[in-house]
């Protein structure tokens, strides 16, 4: 093939250096085109040409007005989706992600355990059971890390080191005078403290003032030292039983079932006993109650030739972590009057007691001292 020149030719009388100079201008008038084209549009080059090479840069922060704070933003995704607040504690997820504190996760199944309906996630209706669902270590780490605000210096503190802080290192925490016990009732921030207790009037009193301090102190002593007074008194007694017993739910018959637990017969000092217990003492809907207590009363199923008179007082299992304050109880046993009276089963508060109606089971130890006459 052939070489063509496709060159303009040049008008007659020009030369080279005019031909040079034309087409600078004409590249000239092309870029100065192209650059207010993308002034239109909006699009502006300041600086020199970036290099393909570079990596890229961060991202420009958006305005707190607009978009809010990233705390805030972490709030909303990582607070709990049934009281929409951060968890303290335990971080549970169903399923589909989505989480839930501990203390709701066990309302959930307490509520369920009441109405007999499976429970729920609230977000998806998914099931959510203890063997369902699982901790989200990493939602507890991170809300661990987020700022929150103390409530006596009103400074920012990791959620994780909040505590500590306002125990120990806070200077406006809330503290009480080291006389309190002989009456003394100042409270206030922890840096006036020292100022207070030099100036203290309680150190110069009498002893004949100091006299009704200390004989309602020992009155308290006394009303707690009784109980374990007698459970060491028990401890003598020739004849003593305990057993894990396990509460297992129940329906009764009624046209509005309501929940109660029965535990299988077990033998102590040679004797036949069941435990029952209830929710609210039978009320009709107690999943529509704040407050939740059980009560237990205990039967003799073994016929006896005698009164069989008895001491016995309920314990947590080895394997629970529920509290329960031991209270003695005491019944004299026949084949007319074999069963107590419904009696509170001591737990600390309604929390308690939803950790209880959560479980699958409520596992208990049962002592009985038999009274010898």
């Amino acid at each position: 093939m052939e070489e063509r020149d496709v060159g303009v030719a040049a008008a007659p009388g020009s030369s080279s250096a005019g031909l040079g100079v034309g087409a600078v201008g004409a590249a000239v008038e092309a870029v100065a085109g192209v650059a207010a084209m993308q002034d239109d549009v909006g699009i502006r080059r300041e600086g020199p040409e970036p290099d393909p090479d570079e990596p890229p840069k961060k991202r420009v922060k958006i305005p707190e007005g607009e978009s809010g704070k990233l705390e805030e933003r972490l709030y909303s995704v990582l607070c709990c989706t049934v009281c929409l607040d951060l968890p303290k504690a335990s971080v549970y997820q169903c399923t589909n992600g989505h989480l839930m504190c501990a203390g709701c996760f066990i309302h959930l199944l307490a509520d369920s355990r009441l109405k007999e309906e499976q429970a729920t996630c609230p977000n998806c209706r998914c099931e959510i059971s203890k063997n369902l669902c699982c901790r989200n270590l990493a939602v507890e780490k991170a809300v661990s890390e987020l700022p929150t605000e103390c409530t006596f210096c009103l400074k920012q503190f990791p959620r994780s080191s909040l505590e500590r802080h306002q125990k120990e290192e806070c200077q406006d925490r809330v503290t009480q005078c080291k006389y309190k016990r002989i009456g003394c009732p100042w409270q206030g921030p922890f840096h006036e403290l020292p100022a207070h207790e030099s100036e203290c009037s309680h150190p110069t009193k009498t002893g004949t003032e100091l006299m009704g301090i200390l004989g309602e102190m020992d009155h308290n002593h006394r009303r707690d030292m009784q109980l374990y007074n007698s459970i060491f008194s028990l401890l003598c007694y020739e004849k003593i039983g305990f057993t894990e017993v396990q509460f297992r739910p129940y329906r009764t018959d009624d046209f509005i079932t309501r929940l109660y637990y029965e535990t299988p017969r077990f033998t102590v000092l040679n004797q036949t006993w069941v435990l029952k217990a209830r929710v609210n003492d039978s009320e009709r809907n107690p999943n529509l109650s704040c407050k939740r207590t059980l009560s237990f009363q205990l039967i003799l199923k073994s016929k006896v030739n005698s009164a069989l008179e008895c001491s016995f007082l309920l314990l947590k299992g080895p394997y629970d972590d529920v509290r329960i304050k031991p209270v003695i109880y005491h019944h004299s046993f026949s084949n007319d009057a074999n069963e107590t009276d419904y009696v509170p089963l001591p737990i600390s508060d309604s929390v308690e007691c939803n950790k209880l109606l959560a479980a699958k089971n409520i596992n208990l130890r049962l002592f009985i001292f038999q009274v010898q006459k």
